[in-house]
């Protein structure tokens, strides 16, 4: 037993074991010091200096890093004392944003409160000349630098207490201040927001970001789980109990019986499930089949009705190549029956909970069912959880891993034994909404296949930035530059919530070494990607980028233009659309105006898809021609109608036959959408807004051609 050390704290001798600090002790003996920087869990590091004492010296003293000494005299509130501990705290004040966030929530900011018990309302010093503002990139935590007085208590929560060894100190003097890694944002950083730090720091600097919306209402086969219980489950584990007691209800268990629907495609969401018990169906029930519009005899403004059509019965450019169906869960859905089984240990609905998109399949309980229905900032944590995040690995690898890369043509040849030597090689990372994954002119070395998300490319010009592709579950990218053991050529960025899966340099070779037929598609599609990017750049080149950014147009590949010098407004072209196309129309004569054209509201058939953007199973690609298409499986969740910048895209109704849940093996009538673009009337001579068109002012036009000729003459003025 370490020997008593004798010394008298405010008169009262007292007696501690040596090596105690002065602050200790007078904490043991019920002598209470004020403090901003320590915390019992913590290593003391005396930052702060709130906690000063006189103990005879020639200055005040830390106590929570100064030993006892044996005869020492401590004077814990003494006038000096008194006085300097409010200044001290006034200096403090001087830049604090009071009231904080913190005491916005609940009252206890520990530094306002220390200002209040010494009457400091407003501060004598100058608030500092720079702010470092706020960072609201975390889901779960928000940031605000200007209320963080540097104690360093988030710092050693996060490197002593659950050893994340994210956050660190960065800059010196009045510069200095809190970074997550490399001065990255906290939500693109390596934190796993178990919430130490929040819970660590004494001011308004780290707070709990789901205040508000953090509780799922009652509802079908609610029940609330304990917190205990959720720190019983093996993906909780390491999860801080004090996130998650501040996130309560932001998890419920939910019952469903045998044929309930857990969710429907199509319908908006934020949650995501995932199974403990039981098994679930996960299927499309949206027929499998596209807009079309027979042809037939032309007749001037003759009607024509629109049909669903199977590809089996009409089959488009390049689709006989796609077999799988991506949606938002482990697996790919097969064409000819999009129909799969989900079990425990299953995650669903990521991408409707993390980036708010439609559900993209509908899931029905095939046995009873237990599940777990969490919002975006649970889900997070879990995800970043070593134990939750392994089991998902485990089960991509195992279940999905083969699917996802046969879905993809080109690789529609790799054998099952390449596949296999895969599952413990490849790497699935995961990137926040902006975050670069790979940099033009970086040295390419890695191979990439977009499991969840949407990733932007994109190259850099003197002109500006162009953006070359839209990328989505089953797109790949970062072929080009290991095909030539050169450097990236583009950017990546990611789009919203991304999950890859990273293929290193050297399985990349060793794929193209063991399949040569692999090497040669890779080296088309390379081929064909590079002859695009080519013919946009030099269009960049050959016409003001100004004018073309602004309004859009350098995105479109087909325009239709009406000449307002001949347009008479009489609707010809309108009417004829509609009555083309089953009373649908695809065309409003409405628009942005480039000299003496409107660019009427139609599809574009844009070199920058934004309707691509979000489609949850993926039903909007783009040829090689890179003319926009629709496929079969549309769930017509309207979200491409959305996305449209120009407003050409539309949901076409039809009535069609679906089971009947509540009489098995019968059918029922019901009404699905279907997305529908100007598909150029293809199976005319010409386009039927501009044969019906009686004055020849309506013209379907390459803009990169006939802009390029008009502002080459000078004639082109916005």
């Amino acid at each position: 037993m370490s020997a008593l050390i004798e010394l008298t704290i405010d008169g009262r001798k007292v007696a501690v074991p040596a090596g105690t600090t002065v602050f200790d002790a007078a904490r043991l003996n019920g002598v209470p010091i004020p403090t901003l920087c320590h915390q019992q869990n913590e290593t003391p590091v005396g930052v702060c200096r709130v906690c000063v004492v006189d103990v005879g010296a020639r200055v005040l003293t830390a106590s929570c890093i100064r030993p006892v000494e044996s005869g020492m005299v401590v004077s814990t509130a003494s006038e000096k004392v008194e006085r300097a501990r409010r200044t001290l705290v006034e200096l403090l004040m001087s830049d604090h944003p009071s009231p904080c966030a913190r005491q916005q929530h609940s009252g206890d900011c520990e530094l306002e409160t220390l200002a209040k018990r010494h009457n400091i309302s407003q501060s004598r010093f100058s608030r500092r000349s720079t702010s470092r503002g706020k960072d609201s990139s975390s889901p779960s935590i928000a940031v605000d630098f200007d209320a963080c007085i540097l104690c360093d208590r988030c710092i050693r929560g996060c490197s002593e207490i659950r050893e994340n060894f994210v956050l660190g100190r960065m800059g010196k003097g009045s510069l200095a201040g809190i970074a997550f890694d490399d001065n990255a944002p906290m939500g693109d950083s390596s934190c796993v927001s178990c919430g130490e730090c929040m819970v660590s720091c004494p001011t308004g600097a780290l707070t709990n970001k789901g205040v508000a919306q953090t509780a799922l209402g009652a509802g079908p086969g609610f029940e609330p789980i304990a917190l205990d219980e959720l720190q019983q489950l093996p993906f909780f584990q390491g999860v801080s109990g004090t996130f998650l007691s501040l996130n309560r209800g932001a998890v419920v268990k939910r019952h469903f019986k045998r044929g309930e629907i857990i969710c429907r495609e199509g319908e908006y969401g934020s949650t995501a499930f995932y199974i403990l018990e039981g098994k679930a169906r996960v299927s499309i029930a949206s027929p499998m089949a596209h807009v079309k519009t027979p042809g037939a005899l032309r007749k001037f403004l003759g009607k024509l009705s629109s049909q669903l059509t199977q590809r089996d019965h009409d089959q488009r450019e390049e689709e006989n190549k796609q077999f799988w169906i991506p949606i938002d869960a482990p697996m790919d859905l097969a064409y000819t029956n999009p129909v799969a089984e989900l079990g425990p240990g299953d995650l669903f609905g990521e991408m409707t909970c993390m980036s708010l998109y439609p559900r993209s399949a509908t899931v029905r309980a095939q046995t009873d069912c237990v599940t777990l229905e969490m919002l975006r900032n649970v889900l997070d944590i879990m995800q970043r959880n070593k134990n939750f995040r392994a089991q998902l690995d485990k089960t991509y690898r195992e279940r999905a891993l083969d699917t996802h890369l046969r879905a993809v043509p080109v690789f529609a040849e790799l054998t099952d034994e390449f596949i296999c030597s895969l599952r413990e090689k490849v790497e699935l990372v995961r990137y926040t909404p902006g975050q670069i994954i790979c940099r033009q002119g970086d040295a390419a070395d890695a191979f990439y296949l977009v499991r969840v998300g949407f990733v932007k490319v994109s190259q850099a010009h003197p002109g500006g930035e162009i953006i070359l592709a839209y990328l989505s579950r089953g797109d790949y990218f970062g072929e080009t530059g290991l095909l030539h053991g050169d450097v990236r050529t583009a950017t990546c960025t990611a789009l919203d919530h991304v999950e890859l899966v990273r293929m290193g340099v050297d399985d990349f070779n060793r794929m193209i070494e063991q399949f040569p037929d692999i090497r040669q598609k890779l080296k088309t599609v390379e081929q064909e990607r590079t002859q695009m990017n080519q013919e946009r750049l030099s269009l960049a080149r050959s016409v003001p980028l100004d004018n073309f950014l602004q309004q859009g147009l350098m995105e479109a590949q087909s325009l239709l233009l009406l000449d307002l010098d001949n347009c008479t407004r009489c609707d010809a072209c309108v009417r004829a659309c509609a009555d083309a196309h089953d009373g649908v129309t695809r065309l409003v004569r409405e628009g942005l105006r480039f000299d003496h054209y409107l660019v009427a509201t139609s599809c574009r058939q844009c070199l920058d898809p934004l309707c691509m953007v979000g489609c949850p199973v993926g039903s909007i690609r783009r040829r090689s021609s890179l003319e926009v298409i629709i496929e079969d499986w549309c769930i017509g969740c309207g979200l491409c109608a959305e996305n449209c910048p120009y407003g050409n895209i539309n949901l076409h109704p039809f009535d069609v036959m679906v089971d009947d849940p509540e009489n098995p093996g019968r059918k029922k009538a019901a009404v699905k959408q279907k997305a529908t673009s100007c598909d150029l009337c293809t199976n005319f001579a010409e386009p039927s807004c501009v044969y019906a068109c009686p004055h020849d002012a309506a013209h379907r036009v390459d803009p990169r051609k006939f802009f390029a000729g008009l502002l080459g003459q000078g004639q082109g003025k916005t």
